[in-house]
């Protein structure tokens, strides 16, 4: 299950429910299930978003993967044949109301919220650009959009919600986050870095005119997020001088002191990021201190070498 974080609510629970005005998606799942990354390193990359929007109150990681593995989750791996039947009959009721009033907002978010309990993104994808259009203050919709975009293969699609997002509000971080994935999947990381230094240019520009939505820009969110960009080329100089940077705009912030721990972990060494990890421990919210213990165990190689030695009888390490 993807790892989301929401700062506002102390519980960890589960509710996929579509937008209905000023209510979105509550998704508040946290770790244990990191151990399910293969590779290390990914594990760590992961471990970067994670903590970049530790602070922020909204989901981080993508909204269709999580409502799709939720509804799946409830019913088994794939959704019954008579659970497909009952779906399929509440969908066409809602196209039917949309025949008679095809900007029915209650009919438009039962029939995206059936397409998606289907696990059906491109029929989805209709009733989330009318949303999306009627709507136009309510973000969450045209993130939605784009992600399931992303998910169909629409990769041109998705880039261009994510800048529609971003030009009524530069300071999204879902956007940032969403875009610079979608560009970075691509092998365009030189183009995610420049958007994010853009934005960050952009913030510092704002400090002149208090009328420029950049002002609201958070700037050691969109830092750290530059710092994970750097991490994931194994540019790790310029990822922690990022993360050095981050840490001198909020000095009781723990997140730029974990990114820069887990960044000299990575080169080998240890000495140097244990009192890092210790120091953003001691700085974090209670909620997140067993993440960050967590990301400061060192994990187990991917592939550990084959024991050709007779069976001794102990349990083994591999998918424990």
């Amino acid at each position: 299950m993807p790892i989301v974080l929401n700062k506002e609510r102390g519980n960890r629970s589960i509710c996929s429910r579509v937008p209905a005005r000023s209510s979105f998606f509550c998704l508040c799942v946290l770790p244990p299930s990191m151990k399910a990354y293969s590779s290390s390193r990914r594990w760590l990359s992961v471990g970067l978003i994670v903590m970049l929007f530790a602070l922020v109150s909204f989901s981080m990681m993508p909204l269709l993967t999580s409502i799709l593995q939720t509804t799946r989750s409830e019913s088994g791996v794939s959704v019954s044949a008579a659970l497909q039947q009952e779906l399929e009959s509440r969908a066409t009721g809602y196209q039917m109301v949309l025949e008679r009033e095809p900007d029915n907002p209650n009919a438009l978010r039962g029939l995206l919220e059936t397409r998606l309990q289907q696990g059906d993104l491109r029929k989805a994808i209709e009733p989330l650009e009318k949303l999306a259009r009627l709507n136009p203050r309510t973000s969450d919709y045209l993130l939605l959009l784009a992600q399931a975009k992303q998910q169909v293969g629409d990769y041109e699609g998705a880039i261009g919600d994510y800048r529609a997002l971003l030009a009524s509000d530069p300071g999204d971080t879902r956007a940032l986050q969403g875009f610079t994935g979608l560009l970075t999947s691509q092998n365009r990381s030189i183009e995610a870095i420049s958007v994010i230094k853009d934005t960050l240019d952009r913030a510092r520009r704002a400090t002149a005119n208090p009328d420029d939505p950049a002002g609201a820009i958070d700037v050691v969110s969109v830092e750290l997020l530059l710092g994970k960009l750097y991490f994931d080329r194994k540019d790790y100089t310029e990822a922690i001088q990022v993360y050095d940077r981050a840490g001198e705009l909020d000095k009781n912030d723990f997140r730029p002191l974990l990114g820069k721990a887990i960044v000299l972990r990575e080169q080998g060494k240890t000495a140097e990021a244990q009192p890092l990890f210790q120091e953003a421990l001691a700085r974090a919210p209670v909620q997140y201190r067993e993440d960050i213990k967590t990301l400061a165990t060192p994990k187990p190689p991917a592939n550990p070498p084959a024991n050709n030695a007779p069976n001794s009888g102990q349990p083994s390490a591999v998918n424990k």
